[in-house]
């Protein structure tokens, strides 16, 4: 669309009230300096103010990108670069804005009090900023579907109303020019400057013998000059422009190029040209992105080290959640060694308990595998939320799976213990049934109805198969209770099936290598053991490179919470040189 009438600056000012809208930015990429920018949502902004979400991304998949050609090949684009930006004009306009902050913490001293400070408009967008940057550079580098993906706003809502009329108005009067007598062709030579513009983005600095050509015939003051004269060829330009397209575009905008040869009204045309570049930029983007990956793989740790620290350094508070998560963690642990003290007779009471920072740590880890994602994740997890909570609700459904298993071994196992593939046919049986379980409107309930309905269905078919007798009515109504008894609170079995997969995620971060050996898989847990294993590799790579990225900040805040007087002498002994 012409850059004059986009409609994401009308949606942009409408985002304060209407948090609702999706508004993706054009994403900037360049290798050389790793900047990365891309446009958020209110969400983002008031985690800034220890609210929640953050990072809008798209895990589509754009395939069959064709790798660009040189001059000799005639195509001389082999890389890509963006010609578009965020929407940065608005983080300078109201500079003069200031906003207060509820933090009240420093960097170096998260959980010490202090007044609050007065962060700036000019600040609070540095620190987004950083954020972005942070967030996206993660989701490049550890998300291999990380692409951006064209979206479109819904035809009946309010953002889609107003692209659609605002779109019918430009299209709409251009057209009416055109057909004016003389025709008016100072918008259509506008197009045109863009349009040379957007296709000379798409070139790498080599590319001379097709930059000269696409600047000669795009020529604007030459298109002028016809114009005067009346004798300005639009559809001997516009083909011009669908065959450069063709020549830059991916394989999988072939089909739209040809849609675009097939067109015959040149308003129509020049409209469908901008809706084909969009999508050649999206294309462009995601190559790059591509490109990107494993350079920023190598340099990763300490990249987004650096950008949380400059996040902390214009947002105090960027830790306050983190530490008041491992200081959960620390009374959890002192709550478990005075629980073992007190059922041990001989224990000295009078001493102060020795508690390692590492099962600290890996102790928090753990509860994300239970947390409640309507709460405000750490600031230092933010950029693997998604992730995490993919994690639980992953384990939640082989946790059910497990407890089927266990109940089904216990009450009908002499008639399955000759059935080879029982626990595959389990498996097959549970998974499409529990699919979804995490939603609201799923009814677990009623599932493993139908789960106990199935495998009793499957044991007597198997019975049978052998000539042994069926399961009687009295068997398969306890066996069916059983199953359905596990959506109960504190139901035994589920309890037991969570501290087994408690115990093998907890040895699984215990392990200097978990690449080398997994952990011995806890009883119980057999039947779900390869998905376990893959989960658990999931899991442990993201705590280990979260203990990379983060190290240093939760050294910080284990030795001021595990040891409050030395940290106070260190503070006290910096002082004076301060």
């Amino acid at each position: 669309m012409p850059q004059g009438l986009k409609t994401e600056k009308i949606l942009q000012q409408s985002e304060e009230t209407s948090p609702g809208f999706l508004i993706l930015g054009s994403l900037i990429l360049m290798s050389e300096s790793m900047k990365f920018n891309i446009c958020f949502t209110e969400c983002t902004r008031k985690w800034l103010f220890q609210s929640r979400k953050g990072l809008v991304y798209c895990v589509d998949k754009v395939k069959g990108i064709r790798m660009p050609l040189n001059d000799d090949q005639n195509s001389d684009s082999d890389s890509s670069r963006l010609s578009e930006s965020t929407a940065s004009s608005s983080d300078s306009e109201y500079s003069r804005q200031s906003f207060n902050s509820d933090s009240s913490s420093k960097p170096s001293s998260p959980a010490s009090a202090s007044p609050p400070k007065v962060i700036t408009f000019d600040e609070l967008m540095a620190a987004t900023r950083n954020l972005s940057n942070w967030t996206l550079a993660h989701e490049i580098a550890v998300n291999a579907n990380f692409c951006i993906k064209h979206e479109d706003y819904p035809q009946n809502s309010f953002a889609g109303t107003v692209k659609q009329i605002v779109h019918k108005a430009f299209w709409d009067h251009l057209e009416s020019e055109l057909n004016e007598d003389p025709p008016e062709y100072e918008h259509a030579i506008k197009l045109f400057e863009e349009i040379k513009e957007i296709l000379l983005s798409f070139l790498t600095p080599g590319a001379n013998r097709i930059h000269n050509q696409i600047c000669e015939v795009l020529d604007t003051d030459l298109i002028r000059q016809q114009a005067e004269h009346n004798a300005v060829d639009i559809p001997g330009l516009a083909n011009y422009i669908i065959n450069t397209m063709g020549k830059l575009c991916a394989p999988i905008r072939d089909n739209d190029i040809k849609q675009l040869k097939a067109t015959d009204n040149i308003v129509e045309l020049l409209r469908q040209i901008f809706r084909v570049l969009d999508l050649m930029k999206m294309d462009m983007a995601n190559y790059t992105i591509k490109s990107l990956r494993p350079y920023l793989w190598h340099n990763l740790v300490d990249y987004e080290r650096t950008k949380f620290q400059e996040i902390l350094e214009e947002t105090p508070s960027a830790l306050n959640l983190t530490t008041e998560w491992i200081k959960e963690s620390i009374e959890d642990e002192l709550s478990s060694i005075s629980d073992g003290s007190s059922s041990s007779p001989g224990a000295d009471c009078s001493s102060k308990p020795i508690i390692s920072p590492t099962l600290v740590l890996n102790n928090g880890y753990l509860k994300l595998l239970q947390w409640d994602y309507c709460k405000t994740i750490p600031e230092t997890l933010i950029t693997d939320e998604v992730r995490l909570q993919e994690l639980r609700e992953k384990l939640n459904q082989l946790k059910v799976i497990a407890c089927v298993s266990l109940i089904t071994n216990n009450m009908v196992g002499a008639a399955i213990v000759d059935v080879p593939d029982f626990a595959d046919q389990l498996k097959r049986i549970s998974f499409p049934l529990l699919e979804g379980m995490n939603k609201k409107s799923f009814d677990l309930k009623e599932a493993l109805n139908a789960i106990g309905v199935q495998i009793c269905s499957a044991v007597n078919k198997s019975l049978s198969e052998r000539g042994l007798p069926t399961l009687s009515e009295e068997m398969q109504s306890n066996l069916m209770g059983q199953i359905a008894h596990i959506v109960e609170k504190n139901n035994p079995v589920c309890s037991l099936i969570d501290k087994r997969i408690q115990l093998f995620m907890r040895s699984l971060l215990a392990l200097p290598s978990f690449q080398k050996c997994m952990p011995t898989m806890p009883g119980g847990l057999s039947v779900i053991q390869t998905e376990m294993e893959f989960l658990g590799s999931q899991y442990a790579s993201i705590v280990n490179f979260n203990k990379k990225v983060y190290g240093p900040f939760y050294a910080n805040i284990l030795r001021k919470l595990l040891f409050p007087e030395a940290a106070m002498e260190k503070t006290e002994a910096e002082t004076p040189s301060n």
